[in-house]
């Protein structure tokens, strides 16, 4: 059974040095003590802002998708709208800004699906999941200089059969998507 006391088993921090930083990435070394007394002197975490991103779904039922050129694998990857929480930005407001901008669509009911780690061993950031039942295309797509962004609008089946593929990488995305899936069987 899962114990929620966070500070059970904590190693304590005995030295911290920043080795990198820049906007998307921040690298830093600890020298850390752990319970048993061993000191292990190079700790690396990666320190990242907020993720978050949005299983969206149209009036229609279809899922609001976007293909993007992911450099890390060499492959163009099909994906949920997904982006950063800018400083001082509530989540669920960084989605539906994210969604707007990437996708053009927004509106809908907006519900919290999942709050998930991509490595906690680590990593200090957390991942906001969002689903958004009801949007609506408003506006046409907003991106970044650095942004090539295809949207594409897909089944429930199609995203469901993607999964079965194992054609869905992102693992922070395909987690939210086998339990709306879980509690949302396609037809």
């Amino acid at each position: 059974m899962e114990n929620n006391d966070t500070n059970e088993m904590k190693w304590e921090l005995l030295g911290s040095e920043y080795l990198f930083r820049r906007p998307w990435l921040t690298v830093r070394r600890d020298t850390v003590r752990l319970p048993n007394g061993t000191i292990h002197p190079e700790y690396y975490v990666l320190e990242y802002p907020a993720w978050v991103n949005v299983i969206a779904i149209t009036t229609d039922g279809d899922f609001v998708m976007v293909r993007q050129y992911r450099h890390g694998l060499g492959i163009t990857a099909t994906e949920l709208c997904a982006g950063v929480v800018e400083p001082g930005e509530d989540p669920l407001e960084g989605a539906k800004r994210e969604l707007l901008e990437e996708t053009g669509y927004s509106g809908g009911t907006w519900e919290l699906n999942s709050v998930i780690s991509a490595n906690p061993g680590s990593q200090n950031n957390l991942c906001y999941s969002y689903i958004a039942r009801g949007v609506t295309l408003t506006s046409k797509q907003n991106l970044d200089s650095t942004e090539d962004i295809r949207v594409h609008l897909l089944s429930p089946r199609e995203v469901y059969d993607m999964l079965l593929a194992d054609n869905l990488k992102q693992a922070l995305m395909a987690a939210p998507l086998w339990k709306y899936f879980a509690l949302n069987p396609p037809q």
